[in-house]
């Protein structure tokens, strides 16, 4: 399926809050990410990237068709972790499983290495989520480890797993 990364915009708040308002989504990210996900709620966020993105942070919507269907971001860590950043990614439903956040994460790690002075990326998927798994996995990311009872979600703690690429592994 193709698909392309670009910054956001505020003509995106309606899709990105269509996209985002689903349960299943919600379901394996923190409890920052809105669930209901309001059409507000996506302006704030639009708003935020578009004041923030390239400073700290790289943040792109994932689009199909010119319309937003997901989000990945890079964020940069500060004082003794100022030289890591950590990778945050969805997708909506309908595109689960056919490579596009494989490669969205692929390409915005090449971009946040060639970017920002870092040496290291990070995620921290839910030990449970295959599939974010499976995603870091294919764009070369390793597991350092998982993290027993880690999060509390939803009334239950689960474990969770902390993947990285570093910048030498990424060819660079």
């Amino acid at each position: 399926m193709n698909f392309t990364l670009r910054p956001w915009r505020e003509e995106d708040a309606a899709s990105l809050a269509q996209a985002a308002n689903d349960p299943a989504v919600a379901a394996n990210l923190r409890d920052a990410f809105p669930c209901p996900y309001s059409l507000a709620d996506a302006q704030w966020f639009i708003n935020d990237c578009i004041a923030h993105n390239r400073q700290d942070r790289l943040v792109y919507a994932v689009t199909v068709g010119g319309r937003p269907v997901g989000c990945v971001s890079v964020q940069l860590q500060s004082d003794v972790y100022r030289k890591s950043a950590e990778l945050g990614y969805w997708l909506a439903q309908p595109y689960w499983g056919q490579g596009v956040m494989t490669r969205a994460v692929s390409q915005i790690c090449q971009e946040a290495f060639g970017l920002f002075d870092i040496v290291r990326i990070y995620a921290e998927p839910f030990a449970h989520n295959q599939s974010s798994r499976r995603v870091l996995e294919k764009a070369g990311f390793s597991l350092e480890g998982v993290m027993r009872d880690g999060v509390f979600k939803r009334g239950r703690v689960y474990s969770y797993c902390m993947y990285s690429l570093l910048r030498r592994e990424a060819g660079l």
